[in-house]
């Protein structure tokens, strides 16, 4: 017997029929012998229904009311589904995130999870029950209901399994695991067995949305190992068959792992971001921290940046944020940074996109930079700026050249060949 978390996204719930089916798969798993806590998403759209419905009446909403307002959808998700599980004989309970608790800071809307209380839910699995977690959110030390930020639930689950010691944590969504990139761009994209969790928190960074990166930094961190698996397959597919189905997010050093690995084992992209230079600012230490510490302050998270080399004593830094951070970035360089450092300009892109190639081989294989610039240069698309990890290459480019880049490298590494 294991203990297992399941996690099902807002597709999975996203009618009454679709939460009896989830009730059948999860009391399947029950009738095997297992000991389950389910946390499900609200159902599909509407976080956005709630949002949109306080953006009416204040705009932007009071960021702890708001929390107060998104929070409701998944409560309602976990009431529905628990009275199905009650409908097949199955003993059940709901529970809030503040009722378990989930104990957040309270930066609302975006909050980080600081401990969870498994108390209740271990007492909950001792006497039979299946218990029925909302994701998403918890409460602050001041009892404030908060929320984790979009794709929040599979923080709560993986977080859950980390405290619970759970033997597996299953995220349940609309597609049945990781490609080696978006299947609706590329058809020939291939389902990965396994994948690491520092190529899957590469992936997950580098734009491919099947997994919140917050919950791949939480599973690599206390080694919860995860499993993405599809919820529109047959909730009545026996145990054993299901549970081997899949993509494995599994560590490098585990044994099956230990043969050669493919050299790059996906391609991913974002069209989310925009990109910003702060042009001619003295080059002298402490200007990035300048420039990049109002925006931290702010809570607005930066990715890729370049400085340039310097000369005549200036020199020029870019770096990207989310396209929705892109005027508060803005308003804040031109409005704050740019007078106190008197740079000559501020300047900004909304039409750009991240295309990354991700994959462990690139330890022990070289010459894969000089490959992927090749691939695109022969496209004609141009790179403007570059970042590298030891697992991932990613360049910015014209947004309009994203789904031309992401084939040709597809088919440039071999992704579409086992």
């Amino acid at each position: 017997m294991a203990l297992i978390v399941q996690k099902f996204g807002g597709t999975s719930v996203g009618s009454v029929e679709r939460i009896r089916n989830v009730a059948r798969r999860v009391a399947k798993w029950k009738a095997a012998g297992h000991e389950l806590v389910v946390v499900p998403s609200a159902m599909a759209g509407e976080t956005n229904r709630l949002i949109a419905l306080a953006q009416s009446i204040q705009n932007p909403p009071d960021p702890r009311e708001l929390d107060v307002v998104a929070s409701t959808g998944e409560q309602v998700t976990i009431g529905l589904l628990s009275m199905a599980l009650h409908a097949l004989g199955v003993k059940a309970k709901s529970y809030t995130g503040w009722q378990v608790k989930v104990l957040t800071n309270s930066a609302f809307t975006k909050t980080r999870i600081i401990s969870i209380d498994d108390q209740r839910l271990r007492e909950d699995l001792k006497a039979g029950h299946v218990a029925v977690v909302a994701g998403f959110q918890g409460v602050d030390e001041q009892g404030n209901i908060t929320t984790l930020g979009r794709g929040g639930s599979d923080t709560s689950a993986v977080a859950l399994a980390a405290a619970l010691k759970a033997d597996e944590c299953q995220i349940y969504t609309d597609v049945d695991g990781i490609y080696t990139t978006d299947p609706r761009l590329v058809p020939e994209a291939r389902r990965l067995h396994t994948i690491t969790f520092e190529e899957m928190l590469e992936m997950a960074g580098a734009g491919s949305k099947v997994l919140q990166i917050r919950s791949v930094e939480v599973a690599g961190k206390y080694r919860v190992p995860t499993r993405v698996l599809s919820s529109l397959t047959d909730p009545d597919l026996p145990v054993g068959e299901e549970a081997r189905s899949g993509t494995l997010i599994t560590f490098e050093e585990d044994p099956h792992m230990a043969m050669e690995k493919a050299v790059i084992s996906g391609v991913a992209f974002n069209r989310d971001e925009a990109k910003i230079t702060v042009h001619d600012v003295p080059d002298r230490p402490g200007i990035a921290y300048a420039i990049l510490g109002p925006i931290a302050d702010a809570s607005i998270d930066v990715d890729v940046i370049v400085q340039n080399v310097g000369h005549d004593g200036m020199t020029d830094l870019s770096f990207t944020v989310h396209r929705n951070d892109y005027a508060k970035t803005m308003k804040l360089l031109k409005g704050q940074v740019q007078p106190h450092i008197k740079c000559r300009e501020v300047s900004g892109d909304e039409r750009i996109a991240k295309v990354s190639i991700v994959g462990m081989g690139m330890r022990s294989h070289a010459g894969i930079a000089a490959q992927m610039f090749r691939t695109l240069a022969e496209e004609g698309i141009n790179i403007q700026m570059i970042s590298t990890s030891e697992i991932k290459i990613t360049v910015v480019i014209e947004e309009k050249y994203t789904e031309l880049a992401v084939r040709v490298l597809h088919k440039a590494f071999e992704l579409d060949q086992e």
